[in-house]
């Protein structure tokens, strides 16, 4: 597959993504996992679409195995922070609580984004996770920003525009990651149109990548504009890849950033050995 700026370049497994000013790099796993650490600024997991409470599902054992695999490739590959990006639950508000005590057992410094199955107000939200739906953090030089895209009601919006102008404006000096749960440009069947918030982004260079969830079949990466809008696959729910994973992102220390996903039985455990 040709690694082109303008179309959908790779699934990923045991491969990885070198993504560089010059472009897309295909890198082996084991090259990844045998790379001198202190090349690494920083690394963090993302993972998404947990749908804990959802019907019909093992929510509680795929979430407990989520967490045993993650808190398994930190204590070997040491992470910054994970980003839980968008639908924790399924619609039910009242398993949030349940979900909050559940991802407590990470034994990384954990920030969530709300998704549209994540049925509960903002000032819930607040509550429970000691964050708001809006909200930033710096990582070494970098800054990083989460943000809704849904509701109470679970419906599919953009960003609060107003707001990401505002923290892109504060953090133009520093490079930006950026966790939007829906995707914004109609890649995908569960994506939706929003011009505005390309437009947006594009005023603003510093945006190193845009990561989103809410596509669980989707775990390899999109261009828009030269900035690389990157998927997780899921950890949950009923439908989706046939496995269920993580991503991992290192940002190196000449801000190339080197990311790949790990399919828990069998990524994990090559990266114990």
């Amino acid at each position: 597959m040709k690694n082109t700026r303008r179309q959908f370049l790779k699934r990923f497994s045991a491969a990885a993504t070198l993504i560089t000013t010059a472009g897309f790099q295909s890198v082996q796993a084991a090259e990844l996992f045998n790379a001198n650490a202190e090349e690494v600024n920083f690394r963090f997991i993302v993972a998404s679409d947990a749908h804990y409470g959802q019907p019909d599902t093992l929510f509680e054992e795929m979430t407990d195995m989520f967490i045993e695999k993650a808190n398994a490739f930190h204590k070997v590959v040491p992470c910054d922070f994970c980003v839980l990006n968008g639908d924790i639950i399924h619609d039910n508000a009242e398993f949030m609580p349940a979900a909050k005590q559940a991802f407590d057992k990470l034994n990384i410094p954990t920030y969530v984004t709300q998704g549209n199955h994540d049925h509960v107000t903002a000032e819930a939200w607040k509550e429970i996770w000691g964050m708001s739906v809006n909200h930033s953090f710096s990582m070494k030089k970098y800054k990083i920003i989460l943000t809704t895209t849904s509701n109470e009601k679970g419906e599919y919006l953009s960003p609060d525009l107003p707001w990401l102008a505002e923290e892109l404006e504060k953090s133009k000096r520093k490079p930006v990651m950026l966790f939007v749960h829906i995707p914004q440009e109609k890649w995908t069947r569960h994506a939706i149109e929003t011009p505005e918030f390309f437009e947006l982004l594009a005023k603003h260079k510093n945006v190193k990548a845009v990561f989103h969830g809410h596509e669980h079949d989707q775990d390899g990466v999109y261009i828009k504009n030269d900035i690389p809008c990157i998927f997780d696959s899921h950890i949950g729910g009923s439908w989706g890849t046939d496995y269920k994973g993580f991503r991992v992102v290192e940002v190196l220390e000449n801000d190339n950033i080197i990311t790949y996903m790990m399919n828990p039985d069998v990524e994990v455990d090559r990266v114990e050995l």
